[in-house]
């Protein structure tokens, strides 16, 4: 897509220019095995069918003038060995910056880039906003109709430019890596690419900024979480809660790494919603044992991030440290007023049910966990609820 853009300068186009050469690769590739570069592949034919299809439509217009007609340049040919001298792969990064552009609203801007750069759903897309598939279907063709009307510059920004969409850039970094790391057991072969791709741009948008402490931050983050990937599941597919993780499968290398960047952003002194987080999962990353947690540190640095950010999200966080701190009345207490935003959150149901059935409610423990299967996204997590209420239901059989 960034490739495709760059060339065509039109959103609409390049989208479609793709869309038509993946429905050739899904033709063609299991039949006579992917090409040597897929990539490259897939933007030389989405780059021919949207020639194609401009033919197409010139011939129903009148002609140009003579002058236009003998011009000797051969158009296509430069488009091609443009084309073929692209470090397109770098695009990805180019074409986050040119979706955050200021003439979209913030919530516009990171809908459309999720859309267009990384290939969401809108039902993916919704649910990490919290809103519902046509909400973000509304949004997302707004946003589209504002490039166009707006005639917004496809080219990459200056440095001035950059800075100001920078936020926007990081947190659509941060809900792509997100994406893949809700992937359950059966999806994340296919969507755990999603982690390391955010990484990589992460990375590229620290080169970028190196004296950004967010963006150190933003990066250390995502390392420390990845580094828990191989323990996140069973052998069998079920969840696996962090304090119950083997802590001896998670890498070395990657959570040495976010200690070390986290460390260097803090001395910057401009502390930020990314470092805070970062800081949290730093917390975990350092305790050899579930038990050795600083459950108080960590209380105190979601009540950082609650005044950062103001999210129902945080303050759920919260509330798992509030209940190993001072019990599961008071973090029922904290979460019980985020109901109405949160209700069509599955995380939201299932701390609930958790809190109350350990309050010995185990009637509305039910109904917080039945009402967490039918917002569950993946199998495991539907599959993590049962398993309490099949304690539930042998509680009542005793």
């Amino acid at each position: 897509m960034g490739a495709l853009l760059r060339y065509f300068r039109d959103l609409d186009t390049a989208e479609e220019a793709f869309q038509e050469a993946s429905l050739k690769a899904l033709g063609h590739w299991p039949r006579q095995g992917p090409p040597r570069d897929p990539a490259a592949w897939l933007i030389l034919v989405g780059r021919n069918a949207a020639l194609d299809a401009a033919r197409h439509r010139r011939r129903e217009e009148p002609l140009p003038d003579e002058d236009d007609l003998s011009d000797r340049e051969d158009a296509e040919a430069a488009l091609a060995e443009r084309l073929d001298d692209a470090h397109y792969r770098d695009d990805i990064l180019r074409l986050l910056f040119i979706c955050c552009h200021p003439e979209l609203p913030a919530t516009q801007q990171i809908a459309l880039a999720l859309r267009v750069v990384s290939g969401l759903g809108v039902a993916q897309i919704a649910r990490a906003f919290l809103v519902g598939e046509g909400a973000m279907e509304q949004r997302i063709t707004r946003a589209k109709a504002r490039v166009a009307r707006n005639r917004v510059p496809f080219e990459a920004p200056g440095p001035a430019e950059r800075a100001e969409r920078l936020a926007a850039v990081a947190a659509m970094l941060y809900l792509v890596f997100n994406e893949g790391y809700s992937a359950d057991h059966a999806t994340s072969p296919a969507r755990a690419p999603l982690c390391d791709e955010a990484v990589r741009l992460a990375r590229l948008l620290l080169r970028l900024f190196p004296a950004e402490p967010e963006i150190m931050g933003l990066l250390a983050l995502m390392l420390l979480q990845h580094a828990r990937t191989a323990a996140r599941f069973s052998a069998t597919g079920e969840i696996v809660l962090l304090e119950d993780q083997d802590r001896s499968a998670w890498d070395p290398r990657l959570i040495a790494e976010g200690l070390a960047l986290l460390d260097k952003a803090m001395r910057h002194a401009r502390p930020g919603p990314y470092q805070v987080q970062a800081a949290i999962a730093a917390l975990h990353a350092r305790s050899r044992t579930a038990a050795e947690t600083d459950w108080a540190q960590i209380d105190r640095l979601y009540a950082t991030l609650e005044i950062m950010l103001a999210s129902p999200v945080v303050t759920l966080n919260r509330a798992v440290a509030v209940a190993k701190l001072r019990g599961p009345e008071a973090a029922l207490a904290l979460i019980e007023p985020l109901g109405e935003r949160l209700s069509g959150y599955f995380h939201f149901f299932g701390v609930r049910g958790a809190l109350l059935l350990r309050l010995g409610r185990r009637d509305e423990a039910r109904i917080a966990f039945d009402r967490a299967i039918a917002l569950a996204r993946t199998p495991a997590e539907a599959a993590h609820i049962r398993q309490h209420l099949d304690r539930l239901e042998a509680q009542a059989a005793e």
